[in-house]
């Protein structure tokens, strides 16, 4: 992977209209289905239940714009799709700006950004402006069109499956209905696309992984609709990849549980990799990770992010554009989550073979000479020698010995081969 892939791979799809339904969901699958050819596409047909929920209808727009009382033409969506709210129903009118008002959003305290407003289970029309923008306006009738239909269709979402050793699985989720926005979400889907890419490339990996590329909320109750049963039996671990994009501190949004494996790796990682980052209580969820983590779903998701949802001014509007997500932010999450993925593929539980400390000199794992670096790393491995006591996994033992769990895979493998611990 060159170092501009991910971000490259955002300037594709980042100008594509999506939503919770529709060709611009469609065509997202598709471009990422050329670089995960195993991706499987599935719909949902509209009407059909979800537990308390229905697939409505599907939205599909092909232009949309006012025009002034002076003929100018504004919120042009074909110059940004975020000018039209989202589920926007066919309209050609003229109407006075009094009326037009209803039916405009703005930002006052953002004057210059476009706001990402919708209406998807309520049938209305709207358009979003900046503020300074919307201050210019005059008195007199404006032309209001918009050209899009709500029909019968359906919800698509995009799933793959990469078998592993063993049935018990790691969980991707992001999701594919958030149009033209750079952090939330076309970072989701350009990260976890490359994740995908990367564990397809493992040789014989210990675990299946699970990944989807979804709509946010119906997406995820309709898939846990169709999958509960096994997703409960397989699941081990769980990530909703979302805000993965900008250069700021990282996030960590626990599962509602918070004493999960994926907590536990997660919390883990963030520590030992990065120097800060900001945790979040499960009470400031806003994410997927409330279906995932639902009473009776109860999987253990957590999100890794960079900068969380709703927690930056950009969110939700224009100014969360290519310029607010970076190369280096992008590379770091996809980082992150790869370390993620190698901490839970080497979480081993293992137990001493020989009673009371071993003999380390003969087997050639204790220096000949000792010097001050050399304590450290044979502290380290007597440290980890005591609590493999076959009740603890290698990231409890990291934890408790003060040590990166990446520093203990190549200390664990020489052991086990010298057969003084054996794995479980």
């Amino acid at each position: 992977m060159e170092k501009k892939d991910i971000y490259n791979f955002c300037k594709e799809i980042f100008p594509i209209n999506r939503s919770i339904t529709g060709k611009g969901v469609r065509d997202t699958l598709k471009i990422i289905q050329r670089e995960i050819p195993n991706l499987t596409i599935h719909n949902i047909p509209t009407g059909e239940r979800c537990f308390d929920w229905t697939i409505p209808k599907e939205w599909n727009v092909v232009d949309a714009y006012i025009v002034t009382p002076d003929g100018k033409k504004i919120c042009k969506f074909n110059n940004n799709n975020l000018h039209l709210m989202g589920y926007s129903v066919p309209v050609n009118l003229i109407v006075e700006l009094e009326d037009l008002e209803k039916h405009l959003h703005s930002l006052p305290n953002l004057p210059d950004a476009i706001p990402y407003i919708t209406s998807y289970y309520h049938e209305n029309w709207g358009f979003c402006i900046s503020h300074n923008e919307r201050k210019l306006l005059k008195k007199g009738k404006y032309k209001v069109f918009i050209d899009s239909a709500l029909t019968k269709g359906h919800l698509t979402y995009g799933e793959l499956l990469i078998e592993g050793d063993t049935k018990e699985e790691i969980f991707f989720s992001t999701y594919v209905c958030h149009p033209s926005m750079g952090n939330n979400e076309t970072s989701g889907p350009a990260v976890t696309t490359y994740l995908a890419k990367y564990i397809q490339s493992m040789l014989s990996p210990r675990y299946s992984y699970r990944i989807v590329f979804i709509p946010e909320t119906i997406g995820s109750i309709a898939y846990i609709s169709k999958n509960l049963e096994k997703m409960k039996k397989n699941i081990i671990a769980g990530f909703n990849v979302t805000c993965v994009g900008d250069n700021n501190n990282y996030s960590y949004m626990p599962s509602r549980n918070g004493k999960t494996l994926s907590d536990k790796v997660a919390k883990h990682v963030l520590k030992k990799k990065v120097k800060k980052f900001n945790e979040y209580s499960f009470l400031e969820r806003g994410s997927d990770e409330r279906q995932y983590c639902y009473p009776g779903v109860d999987l253990p998701v957590c999100s890794v992010m960079r900068t969380k949802y709703a927690e930056y001014k950009e969110y939700h509007t224009s100014l969360d554009d290519l310029n607010f997500i970076s190369i280096d932010g992008l590379n770091g999450a996809y980082e992150i989550h790869i370390a993620i993925i190698k901490a839970l593929e080497n979480n081993y539980t293992y137990v001493n073979a020989i009673l009371c400390e071993p003999q380390l000199g003969k087997r050639g794992m204790y220096p000949n000479i000792s010097t001050k670096s050399s304590k450290a790393t044979v502290q380290t491995m007597m440290n980890f020698l005591t609590y493999c006591d076959g009740s603890l996994d290698l990231i409890s033992i990291a934890e408790l010995i003060d040590t990166p769990v990446f520093d203990l895979y190549n200390l664990a493998y020489k052991l086990a081969n010298k057969k003084i611990i054996k794995r479980m």
